[in-house]
């Protein structure tokens, strides 16, 4: 079975995060950026399957500017073993939007025929959360979002999810579309060997315009602010003292 697996480069999780002063955006300059943390669990989650004998393949896919091919190279460096990079702008600004990266993946997909589809459930900078479901849709597969556990059992896979009850299993028919969360795994840290030998490893190269995938916004980010500073503490002197605080401020 061959695994798919896309990634996106987004502003490293360590990274505080600045507005911009005219609030049209983030400020990027000189700004570490890394893989999502939730498609590094997914990749993880691929390796583990062709160790486990599952899978045979594991091929990952970014979306985005030229600048991605370095995300790629993580991902080969963990041990994926090929990489396709679809430029789609230009601008390290400009984020290609939900819709148009599930349309592209779906082109990807049809090429590559992937019996398995791995992806983070979102992207840590715009927390849009609809690649995966969109991409299920437009294939017409089959979709388990939030995993925290995976199992593949023949032609079904068996995932285990969170949702606000606590936990849920099910099982699905395959080829699917499996969206990742934080308690699948604890990625692995590349080696140097395995780092030096990604460079060796196969990238291809092709923008959206190959797969005939439109990519212009659709929606328009009208401002962006930072949350409002928390306000500072006071000091009590006794309990009484802290009661009455409580209830001037109408939390008791």
């Amino acid at each position: 079975m061959k695994v798919l697996v896309p990634v996106k480069r987004v502003i490293d999780y360590n990274v505080k995060v600045r507005v911009k002063a005219d609030g049209t955006g983030v400020d990027l300059a000189n700004v570490k950026m890394s893989m999502n943390p939730f498609d590094e669990i997914a990749v993880e989650e691929a390796l583990r399957l062709r160790e486990a004998g599952k899978a045979e393949e594991i091929v990952v896919v970014s979306i985005g500017v030229k600048q991605s091919q370095e995300t790629l190279r993580t991902a080969l460096a963990m041990g994926a073993d090929r990489a396709i990079l679809v430029v789609a702008t230009d601008d390290v600004h400009t984020d290609i939007e939900p819709l148009a990266v599930a349309k592209i993946l779906a082109k990807v997909v049809e090429e590559e025929q992937p019996g398995l589809v791995l992806a983070g459930k979102q992207a840590i900078d715009n927390d849009m959360n609809a690649t995966g479901q969109m991409l299920s849709a437009l294939l017409g597969w089959s979709q388990a979002t939030f995993a925290s556990e995976l199992d593949i059992d023949g032609d079904k896979a068996v995932v285990t999810r969170e949702v606000d009850g606590g936990l849920q299993t099910i099982k699905v028919n395959m080829p699917t579309i499996v969206t990742v969360d934080l308690r699948l795994n604890e990625p692995r840290y590349a080696s140097l060997p395995n780092i030096m030998k990604a460079k060796r490893k196969p990238l291809d190269e092709k923008t959206a315009a190959d797969y005939g995938v439109d990519v212009t916004p659709r929606l328009e980010v009208i401002k962006t602010s930072e949350p409002d500073s928390r306000a500072a503490g006071i000091i009590v002197g006794s309990v009484e003292e802290l009661v009455e605080k409580l209830k001037e401020a109408g939390a008791v």
